[in-house]
Order: C-alpha cells, then structure tokens, then sequence
C-alpha cells in the first residue's frame, strides 16, 4: 500500500446533540484503507439534511426509536458527518487496481458518514467514481447528495416525454436535482417551493411553479393529473396526494415518517399507485451513471453558500434555517 505519513487529520467533531455550536473541528486520526480500499483526501463536502438530522436528533414523526441503533440514542454514533466527498486518492491498498494515488473521485459514504473530515476510506467496488473533469470539488461535491438521491428514486418510475411530475420542494438539494433529471427526460415538470426560488427552479428544466406560500397544491378538487409525485419534504404523505396522481402512477417519497414508511412497505401498491420510500440501489454503476450525467452538463450544481471548514457549525446554522437553496459546500481542504 502506498502511504501518506500522516497521523492525524482535521475533522469537524460532535460529541453529543444538539444546535450548530455543538460540532467543532479537532484531530482525529487518519483512517487506514484497507487491501481494497482507497484512502482519498477530501476537498469538498456539504452540511445535508441528513447532517442535520443525525446532529439534532430531528427525524420524521415516529422515527425516533427506529433510527435510534443508526444515529445513536444518548450520543452521536457518527461524531464525524459528511455522507459525500469530492477530493483526490492519497493511498490505495495492494488489491486496488482501478484507482491510484492523484486520481480526482467522488465518493458517497452514505450513512456510513465521515465526509467533514481531511481523510476517508471507500472499498474500489463501493460508491466511488471518477470527478468530472469540468466541474471543480466544490461543485461535484454540490451534485453528490442530490444527484444520488434523485437517481435512486427516479429509476423506479418510468419518466420521459409526456410523463407530468410535481415535486415537492424542488428547491433544495434533492429537489433541483429531480427537476433536472425529470426535464432531461422529457418531463413536464412542476416545481413546488416559495416565490423566491421560481427563477431558479425554471432555469432547472421546471415547467410549471407553484408557489406554496400562495397555493395549496394539494387542495381538494380536481381530477388526478400527476403521473409522478416526488416529494422531498415530508408533508405530502399518500392520504394528502393520492388523489392527485393518476392510475399507474406513483409516489416516491423521499422524506417520509413512520406511517408512511409503513404504508409504502405493507401495501406497496395502492389503488394502481407505487407508493415507494426507500429508493433503488445505487452502487459503482450508479456513481458511475451520476457523474457522466454531471460531464454532460444535464445535472448541474446548484449551490446556495460555501464555507470554510473552521466555518463549519456556522453552515450548520444556515442549514437550519430550512432555506437553503440546492447545496451548501463545506471546503476541506
């Protein structure tokens, strides 16, 4: 194995939950990749809702005991956030063929987290993939989160000229990498989110814009006229959207609490409709399929702010907000 002789690495640390004051960077030792393993050097992250998540111990309704064992109950099991990372391989392990030392990657660590942090190891066969060359690690880091999330999901479904999709929260991360996809597809696609962020989701592919501080898009009346409802906040749940979405269709419910989760797993079709809250694989294909989507220009970056690594339980407070729009990248390095 090719080594660094480094020992110990910067990361952003939580010792326990709470609000952004509670995350602050300190040494940690630098991971030892193993025989099949890459050790890549970080240089951009983002603070997701699953950072913020994991930090506040917030979860949808009903969640809490059932992510408990995941997130940790009295302390963080994860004291180093950060599911994605852009950045360049340091060391590879001696079975690692595909990758070597000074090759630009991305990498989705998932629920496995370790991202706000110098160093991170990934198998050669797990979620990694060569950087587009044309996007710098900032903005592949923006594309991680959102574009594996919509890929996920957005594979389920059938999408492509014609088909009417809504998303819901089509602003954010996920959101504005659904509403590209879902356009390059041929979609027509409605975005719902606030008046301020009209402009950006129609410049992403969005036909149509409900905004949500004016319009109830799920108020009662009207015939199903939806093919594909992809909902990203976690207030559209099937007994709020169902009658909306035509036969055949489907819901993915990307954020979902407990009753939802339920439903989608005991009756996975209901009345004709896919009711789905846990997405498709991903793995080395899928990173694979991402990052030529990113090189081709038909999934962008969208990012909201930047930070500094030192700055990081302040991009944690501007996540809280809860107005972020697409990402907020963390630089590592």
């Amino acid at each position: 194995m090719t080594t660094t002789g480094i020992r110990t690495m910067r990361a952003a640390v939580l010792e326990r939950f709470g609000g952004p004051e509670v995350v602050g960077v300190a040494e940690r030792p630098v991971p030892v990749p193993g025989d099949d393993e890459l050790l890549v050097r970080v240089h951009a992250s983002t603070v997701s809702i699953a950072d913020h998540r994991l930090r506040t111990r917030e979860v949808p309704r009903g969640l809490g005991l059932v992510v408990g064992p995941a997130i940790g109950f009295r302390r963080p099991k994860h004291p180093v956030l950060g599911m994605e990372a852009a950045g360049v391989v340091e060391a590879v392990g001696h079975r690692v063929t595909r990758f070597a030392p000074g090759d630009e990657v991305v990498v989705m660590r998932g629920a496995r987290f370790g991202c706000h942090a110098e160093f991170v190891t990934v198998p050669e066969d797990g979620e990694v993939a060569r950087k587009p060359t044309d996007l710098s690690f900032e903005e592949a880091a923006a594309v991680l989160f959102g574009g594996h999330t919509a890929l996920r999901y957005l594979d389920l479904v059938d999408v492509g000229p014609g088909t009417e999709v809504l998303v819901n929260g089509a602003s954010g991360a996920v959101g504005t990498a659904v509403v590209q996809l879902a356009a390059r597809r041929g979609a027509r696609v409605t975005a719902v989110t606030s008046g301020r962020n009209a402009e950006l989701v129609r410049s992403l592919g969005a036909a149509h814009v409900i905004d949500y501080t004016h319009e109830d898009f799920a108020a009662p009346g009207g015939e199903p006229r939806y093919d594909v409802v992809v909902e990203c906040v976690g207030n559209a749940p099937f007994g709020r959207v169902g009658r909306l979405i035509r036969p055949g269709g489907a819901l993915l419910l990307v954020i979902s609490d407990l009753a939802g989760m339920i439903g989608a797993a005991l009756r996975p079709r209901r009345r004709g409709i896919l009711v789905n809250q846990a997405g498709g694989p991903m793995g080395a294909e899928g990173m694979t399929r991402l990052t030529a989507l990113a090189e081709a220009g038909d999934l962008r970056p969208v990012i909201d702010r930047t930070y500094d690594l030192d700055d990081i339980a302040e991009a944690h407070r501007y996540v809280d907000t809860g107005r972020k729009r697409g990402s907020v990248v963390v630089r590592i390095a």
